[in-house]
């Protein structure tokens, strides 16, 4: 059984990255955002934002950057996965003797390798402008599970939301207070600079553990307990996505 659904996976997610490959618009339109945030940020705003430490703003504000870009592109698996509602290809799929999860699955990973890409092109572009890290391989690996486990939380969320949406619009725009949501936390400024009530907030979030956890992992510095905060936001965001997912799709496909 589990060789079935790994091979089913295997062979759905190839026939999504082909569909990607064949449109590769959405990786591109998905890291335009996150560079066009980097040159505002750093070459019009930073010169006037006191981070209180002497490194440059990209290091500062690239882990912020990371996460709007895996927001942004989450939102085409939700699209994707509508349209495939749409279009009947689930039930055509239903009648075929192929695991049922891996459907959602290849949806999924073919998520991660998309956002992964973009990440990659948004590192790239921030090397160019100047980003520079003394980080080592094993804090280059954690940095990268960090990504990946950020990435496969929000897409169970976009799958739930793809699996629900009444409209295409519906199925993407869940995506825009995710996106967002950094601009309230430690990502940009340091939450010290902002009002009690704000400050709280941005203190309280996910988004600001991990980017606390990222950016040190950078700077080659101690993460103390920001690593745990971050897991324990993003492990518990994946299994509930995953769970409320599965659930949804078996009262759709039961």
């Amino acid at each position: 059984m589990t060789t079935n659904v790994i091979g089913d996976t295997g062979v759905l997610t190839g026939r999504s990255l082909r569909h990607i490959l064949r449109s590769p618009d959405t990786i591109i339109t998905t890291a335009v955002t996150p560079i066009a945030l980097m040159l505002l940020f750093v070459y019009v705003l930073g010169g006037a934002i006191n981070t209180g430490s002497d490194e440059s703003y990209i290091d500062y504000m690239l882990p912020g950057i990371l996460l709007i870009t895996i927001a942004s592109g989450i939102a085409y698996t939700s699209y994707r996965l509508f349209l495939d509602l749409q279009g009947g290809i689930f039930e055509r799929f239903q009648s075929m003797p192929i695991a049922r999860s891996s459907v959602l699955w290849a949806h999924v990973l073919t998520s991660l390798v998309a956002n992964l890409v973009s990440v990659a092109i948004v590192i790239g572009v921030a090397l160019i402008m100047g980003f520079r890290t003394g980080a080592s391989l094993g804090a280059w690996l954690a940095v990268a599970g960090i990504l990946v486990l950020f990435t496969l939380a929000l897409t169970w969320l976009a799958v739930v939301a793809g699996l629900s949406a009444k409209t295409v619009d519906g199925a993407s725009a869940f995506s825009y207070p995710l996106i967002f949501l950094p601009f309230i936390s430690s990502a940009f400024v340091p939450t010290e600079s902002m009002p009690a009530p704000v400050a709280w907030f941005a203190e309280n979030q996910p988004v600001t553990s991990i980017v606390d956890t990222t950016r040190a992992l950078f700077a080659g510095q101690p993460v103390g307990s920001d690593i745990w905060v971050a897991l324990a936001w993003l492990v518990g965001i994946l299994i509930i996505a995953y769970v409320w997912a599965g659930s949804i799709y078996r009262r759709k496909f039961s």
